[in-house]
């Protein structure tokens, strides 16, 4: 993970004195007879780089165009640094907004790309060059400044859309999948290079994806959406590490999922009853729990230890057979089908001292510590 932003460290939302930069409020937006955002609150902070995750048509694109002006919310309200939106046309808004696909002027240079909307809204061309300039010394871009789009990879026309973004100097920064374009080793070095970016002007970012590795990479907090709705929020590593739901659970990661029964709840330890597991799992305690009440276990395939021994005072021992293995370089990621049935994926870092490794149809045991397992009622 990156090195914190500032707001990441100050962490606003935790304090209730602090106010938001952007409130969100009841927002929903109808298209007939669908509704592509449904009742959404959400409170963003100056400074932070928030990105919203979720699927294609879960309407966080529709979301973040409500932002910028560009649609019309059916009911709700949207505030940007106290300011009611409602009756603010998307030019006249603190906002601006980087499409994925960049939107560049062809026959455009890289500087005059950027100098555009400066110079349409009338700035001096020498204070608007000047200015530009500045913004291409900043994506480490001038020495490309007489370059056509044509004449740019794919990483550079990225930068030229974010300077050019930028160069107007809004409150708030819009980015709607801005690394999608981009291949995977790219789009990993850009992350950091928007990070950099976002931390060197200061300004609130927020950026729509449905890459959970790169809203992981990204972003101060996450708010994870589905059918139209904000499920979860939170910052990346309570995302992942507590979420709140087997959607979350599944959508962040890889995650296994036992289904069970509460069979009993002591102060220190809850036992599930799962057939999936063939027995019982410890979890951590849960308030609010009843006898016999169906429940779920998430367990990150990192979490659980595989070894071909009986591990030794060890809970939640499970065993299966080794089914498939995908070497990965620096790990492996087994699938093991249990006893049940159930097929359980686990990760285990690959030893350059290991003489002999795990592998196919072998008959192994799993096993995790109770802590690491996160009960879910939904």
């Amino acid at each position: 993970m990156a090195a914190p932003t500032l707001a990441a460290e100050a962490k606003p939302w935790a304090d209730p004195a602090a106010k938001p930069f952007i409130r969100i409020r009841n927002i929903t937006k109808n298209f007939g007879d669908f509704t592509a955002v449904d009742d959404v609150t959400l409170d963003i902070y100056k400074g932070e780089l928030f990105c919203l995750l979720g699927g294609s048509g879960c309407g966080k694109s529709t979301l973040l165009r409500m932002l910028a002006g560009f649609e019309t919310p059916s009911a709700g309200q949207i505030e940007i640094d106290g300011q009611d939106m409602a009756r603010i046309d998307p030019h006249h808004r603190p906002t601006n907004m980087m499409f994925q696909s960049y939107a560049l002027f062809p026959h455009m240079t890289v500087e005059k790309n950027v100098a555009y909307g400066l110079l349409r809204q009338g700035m001096p061309r020498g204070e608007a060059m000047e200015r530009v300039a500045d913004m291409l010394r900043m994506v480490k871009l001038e020495d490309f400044a007489t370059r056509k789009p044509h004449q740019l990879s794919g990483g550079q026309q990225q930068r030229v859309a974010l300077a050019r973004s930028r160069v107007k100097q809004p409150k708030l920064l819009l980015l709607d999948e801005p690394l999608g374009a981009l291949d995977k080793k790219l789009r990993e070095e850009t992350q950091f290079e928007l990070i950099r970016i976002q931390e060197t002007l200061g300004v609130t970012f927020i950026v729509v994806t449905h890459d959970q590795e790169e809203a992981m990479t990204l972003s101060t907090r996450i708010g994870v959406m589905d059918a139209g709705q904000i499920v979860q929020v939170g910052e990346p590593q309570e995302i992942y590490e507590r979420p709140g739901s087997r959607y979350v659970a599944d959508f962040i990661g890889s995650v296994n999922l036992f289904s069970g029964e509460v069979d009993a709840s002591g102060t220190d330890m809850l036992r599930i009853r799962s057939a999936e597991a063939d027995g019982d799992i410890l979890a951590p305690p849960m308030a609010g729990l009843k006898a016999r009440q169906g429940v779920w276990v998430a367990v990150r395939p990192e979490q659980i230890t595989l070894s071909r021994e009986a591990p030794q005072n060890a809970r939640n021992v499970l065993q299966g057979m080794v089914e498939e293995v995908a070497y990965l370089g620096n790990l492996s990621i087994y699938r093991v089908v249990l006893d049940s049935g159930k097929v359980v994926r686990v990760t285990k870092a690959n030893l350059s001292h290991e003489e002999s490794p795990i592998t196919w149809d072998e008959r192994v045991y799993l096993c995790w510590n109770p802590a690491a397992g996160v009960v879910l009622t939904k």
